[in-house]
């Protein structure tokens, strides 16, 4: 966002407009930019210009105001705790302060991947967003399309609400529901649906064999809705035109979907996908957290990195492990967008972020 800023103003104050408002010197002829009215510009131009670019510049200065807030957000919550990352390097004296402290360099690192933990928040995490992405993948667009089909716009309109709503809700709400549903003691699945079939109840909270399929599901639940509806934007945009000419080639629905709507869905599939990629070692916090309500038991196939950041700082204390935990994060997190990136910009030039 600084670099796109900072570009503008140098476009502003340089001679692009030379270009932009200025054609043609010999013939006067101009082209308009960011002027709100058409200016019709005479042989002698250069008087004219010099004014025009005064009043370019100060037209603006309400747009830069307006842009200030956010990037003073972007510089206190995105730049300025960058600082922090100096922390995974020290070993934290707080009498000395994280300045003074000592530098260790990879000490910290070599803690954290010494200890199994390592392994398990790694592979969790990354397994878990696989799921994720691809399983939220199928299951947006199989509803968008499904939703692209109902006519009645307030049938579209009613299963929209009902479907986007669950992402509105915070997961402490959604921890409550589940447990809820879950408790071994008052929850509806054992005292309700297993009573009436005859089934012993699960101690839910302390069975780990159980929780993979539920957070996937739990998060199914919650984030479907809002990819659904970026899917289904970019399938309305689709020119209606298309599936005329196939209903009368004879072609059926799911001849539409697979040769229409799917290609064409392609670009938005994959911006998707790179981003989902980029956030793979970021896991929810709030459904690894709130949902197993942290139960010690379940730590084998809950624990995630952002989970062990904040239980290595606000339970053992160690802000060094964890400010290393979180650094490691960031940087292999950066490394899978550069490299799918890199793999969609090889086949597809178009399709990739950059």
């Amino acid at each position: 966002m600084l670099f796109v800023f900072g570009y503008f103003l140098f476009l502003i104050k340089n001679n692009l407009y030379n270009k932009g408002v200025m054609r043609n010197k010999q013939t006067g002829m101009a082209a308009l930019f960011f002027y709100p009215d058409p200016v019709k510009f005479g042989r002698s131009t250069v008087t004219v210009y010099e004014k025009k670019k005064h009043l370019i510049i100060k037209n603006a200065i309400p747009i830069y105001l307006m842009m200030l807030p956010g990037i003073l957000y972007l510089l206190i919550n995105d730049y300025a705790p960058m600082f922090g990352l100096v922390i995974a390097f020290k070993r934290i004296d707080w009498n000395k302060g994280i300045l003074r402290s000592d530098w260790v360099g990879f000490e910290n690192f070599r803690y954290l991947f010494a200890s199994s933990e390592a392994w398990i928040m790694t592979r969790n995490t990354i397994l878990y967003n696989l799921a994720f992405i691809i399983l939220g993948t199928i299951a947006s667009i199989a509803v968008a399309v499904l939703l692209n089909e109902i006519t009645s716009k307030f049938s579209v309109k009613v299963y929209q609400t009902l479907i986007l709503l669950p992402y509105m809700i915070s997961w402490v709400i959604g921890s409550y529901l589940m447990y809820a549903l879950l408790s071994s003691e008052t929850g509806m699945v054992n005292q309700v649906i297993f009573k009436a079939l005859g089934m012993e109840p699960v101690v839910w909270y302390q069975e780990k064999k159980y929780w993979p399929f539920i957070l996937i599901l739990v998060n199914l639940w919650k984030s479907v809705g809002f990819s659904m509806v970026i899917y289904l934007a970019s399938i309305v945009g689709i020119n209606k035109e298309y599936y005329e000419a196939a209903k009368i080639d004879g072609a059926r629905k799911w001849k539409q979907i697979t040769n229409i709507t799917l290609p064409l869905l392609k670009p938005t599939i994959i911006t998707l996908f790179i981003m989902n990629v980029g956030g793979i070692f970021y896991s929810d916090f709030g459904l690894f957290y709130q949902i197993p309500r942290n139960s010690g038991a379940l730590f084998d196939v809950t624990q995630t990195i952002d989970t062990y950041v904040y239980n290595a700082l606000m339970q053992q204390g160690n802000i060094a492990l964890s400010a290393a935990a979180g650094f490691y994060q960031s940087i292999v997190g950066f490394i899978l967008v550069v490299i799918a990136n890199a793999i969609v910009r090889r086949y597809s030039r178009e399709s990739a972020l950059f």
